[in-house]
């Protein structure tokens, strides 16, 4: 059986790792540093941590202030704070001057849990997206979510990365991360199955489902939802008889839209069938719970592909 991580382990541990090569890296939490980890690097940098309180807002203007100072910045919160309460200053602030904070966000999605919907951002990707000049990454496992945070330290301009709160299977090829190139973890030339995040898991796990029923699934990660990989949508589409677009966030404005974007654009003509969250807030529950609830399942993905390429 595949191991089981914390993202957010992988994150605390990774920040650590940056902080000890570069004197420039600097760290802002929201009195959430024990749930984000980045306790892990105020324990290790003591000077170079800061705790900004339950303020938000507070967090990504000071974050913005320390990106012009010459610093790299990481901020850090639940999802739900760091894209609803704090878009403005991550829009205006950071993102409009192109500043160097990397806003790793923890507790995305409906797998938070019993915190319920006031905790569950499902609409964070749609938030961020629509800003221009920000790049939005959803890893799909620990050893992915290490390469992206890397590359953020590495690359210039804002980043959102968005982590959950739940374990994750590692799955095998992720680390091979690059910015922007989607990942073919399974060739298949039936139906193509696009998802990110926790969902990259269930996709394989209805993929080998499939297969038992003589369909060939390609199964892709995108991992990246700007910059987008359009080019690995349209190559797949181009091939297969129909398209599934799998995410635990809303139908509106993250992957599925992406997804949906590209192929209007192409004027491809095919069945596209999603697997997200559909007019709903979340609820309090237990994640697995939850997950069945807001059918979100490798059950849920084999029954869309087996949809969209019906008839």
């Amino acid at each position: 059986m595949a191991e089981l991580f914390y993202q957010r382990d992988v994150y605390g541990k990774t920040l650590v790792e940056l902080g000890g090569k570069n004197p420039d890296i600097v760290v802002l939490d929201a009195d959430l540093s024990s749930s984000t980890r980045t306790g892990l690097f105020a324990k290790a940098f003591p000077k170079r941590f800061f705790n900004m309180g339950v303020a938000e807002q507070n967090l990504m203007g000071v974050a913005a202030g320390l990106a012009v100072s010459g610093k790299t910045v990481f901020a850090s919160t639940f999802a739900i704070f760091a894209t609803g309460r704090a878009w403005d200053q991550v829009r205006n602030g950071i993102c409009y001057n192109h500043l160097n904070v990397k806003i790793v966000a923890t507790h995305a999605g409906l797998t938070v849990g019993p915190d319920g919907a006031s905790h569950q951002a499902l609409e964070d990707l749609a938030l961020v997206r629509v800003i221009p000049g920000i790049n939005v990454v959803v890893p799909c496992d620990g050893p992915q979510t290490k390469a992206a945070v890397l590359a953020a330290a590495e690359t210039p301009g804002p980043f959102y990365i968005r982590l959950g709160r739940a374990k994750v299977p590692t799955i095998e090829g992720t680390e091979d991360f690059r910015l922007g190139k989607a990942q073919v973890l399974r060739e298949g030339g039936d139906v193509a199955i696009i998802a990110c995040g926790m969902m990259v898991g269930n996709a394989l796990k209805a993929a080998e489902k499939l297969a038992g029923k003589g369909v060939r699934a390609r199964v892709i990660n995108m991992h990246t939802l700007r910059p987008f990989d359009a080019e690995a949508v349209k190559e797949a589409a181009g091939t297969v008889r129909g398209v599934v677009v799998c995410e635990e966030h809303s139908i509106v404005g993250g992957l599925c839209s992406a997804v949906a974007e590209t192929l209007q654009e192409e004027g491809y003509c095919g069945r596209v069938a999603t697997v997200a969250i559909k007019e709903r807030f979340g609820q309090s529950g237990d994640p697995d719970e939850l997950i069945k609830s807001y059918k979100l399942t490798a059950e849920d993905v084999e029954r869309a592909a087996l949809e969209s390429i019906r008839g």
